[in-house]
């Protein structure tokens, strides 16, 4: 039935104005907002409880290293950000955000059900001397939680058993059953392998490519969904991506609470299955929408008929690509010291080569075109935003180390007790990003509407060096709490927690205003293309932010470091100088925001 105006007699109340609550809205934005807002709850809480666990899953249950684990992680995050450039444009020319979104759900639910598939941990032994010995933990107990203080010990041929422990210099003594060392390796004179099952090492990365996949078609399009709802110029359209940000960190929030207790409780494969649900909850939202949706994100009308199965067959085989760019990843060799720059690119994986050549031949070959086809005016513009693209893969590749060395920093030097009431685990402490950013989001945003009355808010250039040099003092700030270690050589848990605060309002200085900054700088004619690397650089600091932590690799026995001094003087040493360039990036951007500023020509 079709609503008609009412028919109004004099003296009569105004009744022309539609009821809000005839129209089904919620919170004053359109009803199907709080089915898109559940829908993406559920997809964050799924892919941030996953995440949270990935990365000490690789290095306990895999064995495989710090220096792998943070690579392959540094990759599989990449590839998430990377692929959403391909699933938007499948989605807008034949699928539909609707059905995009859809199969995106089924293959990351997939995904992550492949995941809780681990089977038995790996088996360590160490190399010594080309010799292998079998490496046995009394106690073990494959878990998230930290084993620090669980001994390590060298089966020897005789079957004694020799205690492994690290010292101060980065040597190793093994020690016999009375205590006296039975024997002292140099640094570097013990290799941590583990036999690895490639059946599962295969299943591993198969759930990492299809998470990946799935996530190009979702990501994307359930945005795309958010604002069809509006009608261009419709004033309640940024309030309403707002809530559905909101949506996006509580996911975030309750997947990095709950996913890490069930592995922690059950095994890893609780942590992963419960990630799996989330999806598959995402997913039904969405397949059962009750007609709620009808209308929004339907599939193009185009010639030549239906193209989905094509699709979807062409999304599978892609599974095997990526599977083939993981493995590249984990047998790519380290650069030769002393190789300098050429040799450190030379030694990147495949996947590192082409995320590297294509954003290094794609800024300086848009930049020209513009100096070529464009006015001067839209060429300085676009200086402007290549420079601010440049300045964010910087900044990225040193905030997500939170999943990466940040965790492992968390797993063995932080003491993570609350008060002395209880204790949370490693992965929980990727928490304090999303609870910061719920809490200070409201309170950034009074702040730069107040400064903007005054005319005192800060350029867009200000803002990124803001953002570059609060990263930095966030690492300072962990660095200077370590001075504080006790003889245990962990960090308070309210020092990590500090250094997390600090980089959500970086994060807020520079993420709400990237997106909107190249739509306004960009050609018009280009602007696709643009959102293209501004991804692009967010999927290439993705993959240094694996390289950056793997700076950070500490030497392990079973996974598992066994001289907490070592390891926390490691950290902190990289922490530092990451903390500096960092600042120092940032003051170099602050000189350049005036003459950033003129090539603005007036965006803001």
């Amino acid at each position: 039935m079709v609503d008609t105006p009412a028919i109004e007699e004099p003296g009569s109340p105004d009744i022309s104005h539609e009821n809000p609550a005839r129209k089904g809205e919620w919170f004053g934005h359109p009803r199907q907002l709080a089915r898109l807002f559940t829908t993406e709850m559920w997809e964050r809480f799924g892919y941030y409880g996953m995440r949270a666990l990935l990365t000490l899953y690789l290095t306990k249950h895999f064995v495989l290293g710090d220096h792998a684990a943070t690579g392959l992680y540094g990759g599989y995050t990449a590839l998430v950000y990377l692929t959403p450039l391909i699933g938007g444009f499948i989605a807008d020319q034949y699928l539909g955000s609707k059905r995009s979104v859809k199969f995106g759900a089924i293959l990351m639910a997939i995904g992550y059900l492949t995941l809780a598939f681990g089977g038995q941990p790996s088996k360590p032994y160490a190399v010594i001397d080309g010799q292998r010995y079998e490496v046995q933990i009394d106690n073990f107990r494959d878990r998230p939680s930290s084993a620090a203080n669980e001994a390590r010990y060298i089966a020897q041929p005789s079957g004694e058993r020799l205690k492994v422990q690290g010292n101060n210099d980065g040597s190793i003594s093994l020690l016999a059953a009375d205590g006296h060392v039975a024997r002292t390796l140099p640094k570097g004179g013990m290799q941590d392998e583990s036999d690895k099952s490639p059946m599962l090492i295969a299943i591993l990365l198969i759930a990492l490519s299809t998470i990946s996949v799935g996530n190009g078609f979702f990501k994307p399009n359930i945005s795309t969904m958010v604002g069809a709802l509006y009608d261009q110029g419709d004033r309640r359209r940024d309030a309403g991506f707002t809530i559905f940000y909101m949506g996006i960190n509580l996911g975030s929030i309750l997947g990095q609470f709950f996913c890490p207790i069930l592995a922690e409780w059950l095994g890893w494969w609780a942590g992963f299955s419960l990630a799996g649900i989330g999806m598959l909850v995402s997913y039904l939202l969405m397949q059962f929408d009750g007609g709620r949706l009808t209308g929004y994100g339907e599939t193009p009308t185009r010639e030549g008929g239906d193209k989905a199965l094509i699709i979807y067959g062409l999304a599978i085989l892609a599974i095997p690509v990526f599977v083939f760019l993981f493995m590249n990843l984990m047998n790519s060799p380290e650069p030769e010291p002393g190789s300098g720059l050429i040799g450190y690119i030379l030694s990147l994986s495949l996947m590192g080569k082409l995320l590297f050549g294509t954003f290094l031949l794609g800024v300086p070959g848009i930049l020209i075109w513009s100096y070529a086809k464009g006015t001067r005016t839209e060429f300085q513009m676009m200086v402007a935003a290549m420079v601010l693209i440049v300045f964010n893969v910087v900044f990225w590749t040193l905030f997500e180390q939170a999943g990466s060395s940040l965790t492992l920093f968390a797993d063995r030097n932080t003491d993570r007790s609350v008060f002395g009431w209880f204790e949370i685990s490693a992965p929980q402490t990727q928490n304090f990003n999303p609870i910061s950013i719920v809490v200070l989001a409201p309170l950034m945003s009074i702040l730069w509407g107040v400064l903007a009355k005054r005319n005192l808010e800060p350029s867009i250039p200000v803002k990124f060096a803001l953002a570059l040099v609060g990263v930095g003092v966030g690492f300072l700030f962990l660095v200077w709490g370590a001075t504080f270690a006790g003889s245990d050589f962990k960090v308070g848990l309210w020092w990590l927690a500090g250094l997390y605060v600090i980089h959500s309002i970086a994060e807020l200085c520079i993420s709400p205003v990237g997106l909107s900054m190249i739509t306004k700088l960009s050609i018009a004619r280009i602007v696709g293309l643009m959102m293209g690397v501004w991804f692009l650089s967010i999927s290439v600091a993705q993959y240094f932010a694996g390289v950056v932590a793997q700076f950070a690799s500490v030497e392990t026995v079973g996974g598992q470091v066994t001289n907490l001094k070592v390891s926390l003087d490691t950290y902190l040493a990289t922490f530092t100088t990451i903390a500096w360039i960092a600042i120092g990036l940032g003051v170099l951007l602050f000189l350049l925001s005036w003459p950033l500023q003129k090539w603005m020509h007036g965006v803001k």
